[in-house]
């Protein structure tokens, strides 16, 4: 059977699939911002073989969604994708009610404080907020993208979804491939029991070393968790006499924003 990358160049696409394919080109495109990427680069993320991977981004330049800077052949977000973001943004944008909690959080513990949105099983870093700790983690950044289970923002919704939901997601995704034996089934799954017991989730440096990260969960109207609000920074900053503080100071603005979202809808209905 033909895997993706052993497609051969120029065969016709099912209109299904190409809907998926242009869908994590975007993707890739979008978390390479604002840097942009080679064909190459997206060839490799998406295991789509290079000739389509052109095709696509070619077709997708010429409707706007994507740009091409001509002398670096690089490949860029376009300009359709901000006109449709502004529109969206009237019902999805959520910026306004969580910036002043970023600001809050981070002139209260002076570390980098971020808004997550949950994507699938996805989180995406939608905002951020730095504090006046010179000292700053860089792992997280407006677009950024992590699966699941993955950063505190990450692991702070995973641990409040449908335990179902959570049993299914698990059992069909392999984040240790990529992430380490640290996100193994079974080490998530005690960090999930340990983000229940607390409220919120810990990231000690799993990702990079010495970088830490709290996030705790935000709540739709629906009662599911939604986006996640979260601090990061050096690891001496989340000493164990610390981290209650910063996660009860999470735990306040999460409970709030919780509130405001579930507010508007009542008030939208």
């Amino acid at each position: 059977m033909m895997n993706r990358s052993q497609q051969v160049p120029g065969s016709p696409i099912a209109g299904a699939q190409v809907v998926g394919r242009v869908a994590e080109v975007l993707r890739f495109v979008s978390q390479s911002m604002p840097e942009g990427c080679s064909t190459s680069q997206v060839a490799k993320r998406t295991d789509i073989a290079r000739t389509t991977v052109h095709r696509l981004l070619t077709s997708l330049t010429h409707e706007g969604f994507i740009d091409r800077d001509q002398q670096t052949g690089r490949w860029f977000l376009g300009p359709e994708i901000y006109l449709m973001g502004n529109v969206a943004a009237e019902r999805y944008d959520v910026s306004d009610i969580a910036r002043h909690h970023l600001t809050a959080l981070s002139e209260a513990t002076g570390e980098s404080a971020f808004l997550s949105m949950r994507r699938g099983n996805e989180t995406v870093c939608m905002l951020r907020s730095d504090g006046s700790f010179p000292i700053r983690s860089f792992v997280l950044f407006e677009g950024k993208r992590f699966p699941l289970g993955v950063a505190s923002a990450g692991l702070a919704i995973l641990s409040f979804m449908p335990e179902e939901t959570v049993d299914r997601y698990l059992a069909t995704t392999d984040l240790a491939g990529q992430y380490g034996p640290e996100h193994s089934q079974a080490a998530i799954r005690e960090r999930i029991a340990e983000t229940r017991l607390n409220g919120y989730a810990v990231n000690p440096a799993l990702i990079v070393e010495g970088s830490w990260g709290m996030g705790a969960a935000v709540f739709g109207p629906s009662g599911q968790p939604s986006w996640a609000l979260s601090l990061t920074g050096i690891e001496s900053r989340f000493s164990p006499d610390r981290r209650p503080e910063l996660g009860n100071l999470l735990l306040e603005h999460a409970h709030r924003l919780s509130q405001h979202f579930s507010e508007r809808h009542l008030a939208n209905r």
